[in-house]
């Protein structure tokens, strides 16, 4: 029987998506739930599983082509039997034995190269699978759209015991940085991927043997002889079994102590011995090629953090200036032994990494999705829109000795930092409700215009893949405690790389405070179907004219920028200017004591 596999909704407001890549090939076994290919739209991508077991009998929709929700893209037969079965291991072989032993080893290892391949044609796939004792670890699939990822360093050398699920090597990629797990306990063989190296989702990084195993101190300097083969490693990854032909040498190390034919073998990549200990450690910095450089880990950002390093004043030695956990190690250590003279450079160099060339400089790199529908959102809000900008000037001094006043109680009884930008949220979706005409929506094809009654408002945040906006709904009938909260969660849902298309969509109205990188103002761009859009700017000390009862004097005030864009089709100057006053109004005032707890 065929199952139809159709392009599902992807969230609110998405009628349409793109494939931009088919992770299985037609006449590939393929298993309920797992992925089948990937998907992006405007707001998001996306894996999308398959939702039966079966062979792959056709592809509806190439790759780089655009269907809308419920269109066919593929078709599952699940009336196969042994064909399936005869399948998996042709297809599985080149992914995770890309340095194969001889042309009719790809049925002999499919999945973890052990020496009993139940379904390998007798004796020649037998001695391929007994050539290559141990268990494959490759490299998983690490979200939406990845293809490859870069080994950024290896927590285990060759030779060393690992247990079952203990971090095995750390690997980057351009969306998320994340430690490997070992897949089963034993002793780490060979390491097939260098540090600095770039592999392909499915390639075989190392190869961990049985705990104890007694070649594995041998097999380890003949391991990285291969590490030369990975390059072709991801090129035989969508290819059929043929493709695991071309690489000889892989079983040879294992393949030691193994019949005397391979004797010959086993010289050849002796020699190498020296340069896997080498290339593990003190060459990873030399290899500064990649261009994603600029990313610091999660765990380095965490053990920067843990040690008190600023590192913003650690050169980094890993690939394209990469900071690695040896150096927060070790600008940890040496601040702590001359503390006063450590802190005296460190704010000259602050200013260094802003002058210092960046690794992209002068490289021709691939614009990434994100970026791609980022930039056709603003083209088309530019194009479609009649934008102005109006910018009002708002002394928040009274504002932030509240925020002063009130935050180490506030953090303990909500659980979330309190800081400036739920006031102005609030401030915001309040004027709001009395200036309906800046929460609305042009519907072009109708000749209509919406008045929201609710105030769903976005929060632009600047994260590694690029500007995105996830929505705080219903902001108007939240307080500070329930907007701090909701921000925190969108902010950390985007920086994890787990915010859903959802939480990406139904905003009314959107705020950006570009203030937060130190921006005075800026004119910011009204997102498509909306009006309006707040910009909040640095909160900078300055001198300003202050009226009391005893009449005018100058003071030094907390003061700050808001620029409100909008589409002049809808909303006329004077609206701006009396949303923003009003605004300004609420702000000023600074009547959060009751919400506070003051």
């Amino acid at each position: 029987m065929s199952v139809s596999v159709t392009l599902p909704a992807l969230g609110e407001s998405v009628t349409e998506g793109t494939v931009t890549r088919w992770l299985k090939a037609e006449g590939e076994r393929v298993e309920a739930d797992e992925p089948l290919l990937e998907v992006s739209t405007d707001k998001v991508d996306t894996e999308i599983p398959a939702p039966a077991s079966g062979i792959l009998a056709s592809i509806k929709v190439a790759e780089d082509e655009t269907v809308e929700v419920g269109a066919e893209l593929a078709i599952i037969d699940d009336g196969s039997g042994a064909p399936a079965a005869e399948s998996a291991p042709a297809q599985q072989a080149p992914a995770q034995e890309a340095p194969a032993q001889e042309a009719p080893a790809p049925q002999a290892a499919p999945s973890t190269e052990t020496e009993t391949p139940a379904p390998a044609p007798t004796a020649e796939a037998a001695s391929g699978g007994g050539s290559a004792e141990g268990t494959d670890v490759v490299l998983p699939a690490l979200g939406e759209s990845v293809t490859e990822g870069t080994v950024t360093r290896w927590l285990k050398e060759v030779g060393e015991e690992v247990a079952e699920d203990e971090p095995l090597l750390e690997v980057s990629t351009d969306k998320v940085d994340t430690e490997i797990p070992a897949p089963v306990a034993g002793v780490l063989l060979e390491i097939v991927v260098g540090e600095d190296e770039t592999a392909e989702v499915g390639a075989k990084l190392a190869v961990i043997g049985a705990p104890g195993a007694a070649p594995a101190a041998a097999q380890a300097p003949a391991a990285p002889a291969p590490a030369a083969a990975p390059a072709p490693a991801p090129a035989a990854t969508p290819a059929p079994a043929p493709a695991a032909a071309p690489a000889p040498q892989a079983p040879a190390a294992p393949a030691a102590p193994a019949p005397a034919p391979q004797a010959p073998a086993a010289p050849a990549p002796a020699p190498a011995a020296p340069a896997p200990a080498p290339a593990a450690q003190a060459p990873a910095p030399a290899a500064t090629s990649g261009d994603d450089g600029a990313y610091v880990t999660p765990l380095v950002r965490k053990l920067a953090s843990e040690s008190g390093v600023d590192l913003g004043a650690v050169k980094g030695t890993g690939v394209g200036g990469r900071i690695r956990k040896q150096d927060v190690i070790a600008a940890a250590e040496a601040a702590k032994a001359p503390a006063p003279a450590a802190a005296a450079p460190a704010a000259p160099q602050k200013a260094a990494p802003s002058v210092e060339a960046s690794p992209l400089r002068g490289q021709t790199v691939k614009m990434t999705r994100m970026r791609k529908v980022i930039g056709d959102n603003m083209m088309k809000a530019l194009h479609s829109q009649a934008q102005l900008t109006t910018v009002v000037e708002v002394d928040i001094t009274k504002l932030m000795k509240l925020r002063n006043a009130a935050k180490d109680a506030f953090a303990a009884r909500e659980g979330v930092k309190l800081s400036p930008m739920p006031f102005f949220v609030k401030a915001a979706a309040q004027a709001l409700k009395a200036h309906p005409v800046v929460n609305a929506r042009i519907n072009e094809d109708e000749g209509t215009i919406t008045y929201f009654d609710s105030e769903n408002i976005g929060i632009a945040v600047d994260s590694e893949k690029g500007l995105m906006t996830p929505v705080i709904k219903g902001a108007g009938d939240l307080n500070l405690a329930g907007i701090s909260k909701a921000t925190a969660e969108l902010a950390g849902k985007v920086r994890g790389n787990k915010i859903t298309p959802d939480e990406l969509s139904g905003a009314t109205f959107t705020i950006s405070n570009t203030g937060s990188r130190g921006a005075l103002f800026d004119t910011v761009i009204v997102p498509p179907n909306q009006v309006a859009i707040l910009g909040i700017g640095a909160t900078v000390k300055r001198p300003a004219v202050i009226e009391t009862a005893e009449g005018t004097v100058i003071g030094v005030r907390d003061m700050t920028y808001l620029a409100l864009s909008y589409d002049h089709r809808l909303v006329d100057g004077a609206d701006a200017a009396r949303y923003l006053t009003t605004v300004k109004a609420i702000l000023e005032a600074g009547e959060f004591e009751v919400e506070l707890g003051l």
